[in-house]
């Protein structure tokens, strides 16, 4: 699997190279970066550290329009929304989560992402029956990743209450739905599968949040993965922080600063409603906000303080969440373009070192994200991982001479599909604008959504 690429322009850590080339070895990690041995006959254009989705529900993209129709109560929000969701997942199968899952992560490497984090909470039969293998749909998703070729972390998600009050799970939630021992075994049996995956696999964990998991639960995650990474959904709703100081006596973002060990293994998925002590705490832990602003945006969430907590020193990672679309370029434009509707003003998320909006984003994103998944990688440098993405340079936009002229015209301004080679872990998942099985994973993908069209 080594192997070299040209490239017009590299993003480095030292900035841009031109004429680079990176070499990989065969357990697909960039063993040197350089002008060395460019080849211009056969060289990409702009060559970038390969992307982490932070956070994905991948079986949540079959229902994309779905739930983009006015309801009979007359308003809809994240609540009448998941209604939808819960309803729609009674019918999946074992094979339609395998099948949707291909897709999504194919379609994640066409947009330019080369390596994501499932945050899988959909372990039983519709009703909440077991499977006879308990890790039956969490396999689902480990063989999904094999044909797409993309890096995963998985995290499997611990689901107990259907609120803070610790009430019964219900409808869809009870195929979600675990006791600490029952997740315990769970993970265990997706940990003896961990050894025939690729080495650049990560097994983390996820509390779903503090409405399905109380202190307990989260203790015997973080028991269950002491150097994983862990993910839980905090402060998506304003309703959530409600529910939360009624219950809690405070903040979810508050609380969980204050009782669990907040560190640079844990993602703290959406944060969309912190206070000014939140920002600062969660900046200070060096903790990434896992931030999803395409998914934030279509459910009504509300807007993340990027401006401040980016300036408080805060990390984070992107993630397509929902899968509504998948298009990285998309969800960093929606980030830097919610915060110019917020504050009124242009070009916010920059630095006196990095004024090119577009590559202020990219850097900062990439690197928070493989911090956030525990993958090494997000820059192009000896010893991380080959994850790295090549951008056309034949279309119009993308063919500026000021290679930060190109990265901002792909996230704000270009149209098609810019990513023309995608490598994950050495692996050369898409070439020339075309993943390399994509006629298998189109044709199973178009068979489930066929069938569950005719379930409907």
């Amino acid at each position: 699997m080594a192997g070299t690429i040209s490239a017009r322009q590299v993003l480095t850590p030292d900035g841009w190279l031109a004429n680079g080339v990176v070499a990989f070895d065969d357990a697909g990690t960039i063993s040197s970066v350089g002008t060395e041995g460019f080849d211009a006959a056969n060289a990409v254009g702009t060559l970038l550290p390969g992307m982490a989705n932070v956070h994905t529900h991948s079986f949540q993209r079959a229902m994309a329009g779905l739930a983009e129709s006015r309801g009979p109560q007359g308003s809809d929000d994240f609540w009448t929304w998941r209604k939808v969701m819960y309803r729609f997942l009674e019918l999946l199968t074992p094979e339609d989560i395998e099948a949707i899952a291909e897709q999504v992560q194919m379609d994640m490497a066409l947009a330019g992402y080369s390596a994501s984090a499932e945050f899988h909470y959909l372990h039983h039969q519709p009703g909440g029956a077991h499977y006879d293998n308990p890790a039956e749909t969490s396999l689902r998703i480990l063989a999904a990743s094999e044909a797409s070729g993309i890096g995963l972390t998985l995290l499997p998600v611990l689901y107990s209450h259907g609120g803070l009050d610790h009430r019964a799970l219900q409808g869809g939630q009870l195929r979600f739905g675990s006791s600490i021992a029952e997740f315990e075994a769970l993970y265990a049996r997706i940990g003896d599968y961990a050894s025939a995956m690729p080495p650049d696999f990560r097994l983390g964990v996820a509390p779903h949040s503090l409405r399905a998991v109380d202190a307990d639960g989260i203790a015997a995650c973080e028991a269950l993965c002491p150097q994983g990474p862990i993910h839980i959904h905090a402060a998506e709703q304003t309703g959530e922080v409600e529910e939360a100081l009624a219950h809690l006596g405070t903040r979810p973002v508050q609380w969980l600063l204050d009782h669990c060990p907040i560190d640079r293994r844990w993602c703290l998925i959406h944060a969309t409603h912190i206070d000014r002590a939140e920002i600062a705490g969660l900046a200070a832990s060096g903790a990434a906000a896992g931030l999803c602003p395409t998914t934030e945006a279509n459910l009504g969430d509300g807007i993340f303080p990027a401006v401040e907590y980016l300036g408080a020193g805060g990390r984070f990672g992107i993630g397509s969440d929902s899968n509504i679309r998948i298009s990285l370029a998309e969800e960093l434009r929606m980030l830097e373009l919610s915060q110019r509707l917020k504050h009124g003003q242009r070009a916010l998320l920059t630095s006196a070192e990095v004024r090119s909006n577009g590559r202020f984003l990219y850097e900062r994103a990439a690197l928070g994200g493989a911090q956030a998944i525990g993958r090494n990688a997000g820059v192009i440098e000896p010893g991380r991982l080959a994850d790295i993405v090549a951008l056309r340079d034949d279309m119009p936009l993308l063919d500026w001479g000021d290679p930060d002229h190109c990265l901002d015209a792909w996230i704000f301004a270009a149209h098609g599909n810019a990513v023309s080679h995608v490598w994950s872990a050495g692996r050369h998942i898409v070439a020339h604008g075309e993943h390399i099985r994509s006629g298998a994973i189109r044709q199973r993908f178009a068979a489930a959504m066929k069938r569950l069209a005719q379930a409907l």
